[in-house]
């Protein structure tokens, strides 16, 4: 459940440029997400799949991958933007994604998001979406980045 939802119609769109989409629930993350994203990926680095030898690592558990905690932040977007009037949605990209900080197994993550840009799409428009994904307490996000979404109508 998201602490906030923002709905827009598509044709209002381009007057939400700047607009907090506030922040999603959140999401735990467990050491069998992290196998099987391991398993999906073929990234078995021991940080991410060995608690025992993590435990004596730099971060003192296993952590998730980075590109898996980038793979929420279009369920956990999506809790906090809907667009009305939109027949279609599809993911375009992302820009200047980093990860300044791990995520532990065990911890929960949210997402805050803002619109930084609204252009016009054949049949649509196109919104670059600034986010921070955080675990919940922590004083540094987790991933940071933009997220290019075309919604058509």
């Amino acid at each position: 459940m998201s602490l906030t939802m923002v709905t827009i119609e598509i044709d209002d769109l381009p007057n939400h440029v700047g607009a907090e989409l506030g922040r999603s629930g959140e999401r735990l993350i467990t050491q069998k997400q992290v196998d099987l994203f391991a398993e999906a990926t073929g990234d078995h680095q021991w940080i991410h799949v060995d608690p025992e030898r993590a435990r004596g690592g730099p971060f003192g558990r296993t952590i998730a991958h980075g590109y898996l905690s980038l793979s929420l932040v279009p369920s956990l977007l999506f809790e906090c933007l809907q667009v009305t009037g939109a027949r279609l949605t599809v993911n375009y990209g992302a820009n200047r994604v980093r990860f300044p900080a791990p995520v532990p197994v065990g911890e929960r993550v949210h997402l805050a998001a803002r619109i930084n840009e609204v252009k016009p799409v054949q049949g649509g428009h196109q919104l670059l979406i600034g986010f921070e994904l955080a675990v919940v307490g922590a004083d540094k996000p987790s991933a940071v980045g933009e997220v290019l979404y075309n919604f058509y109508a």
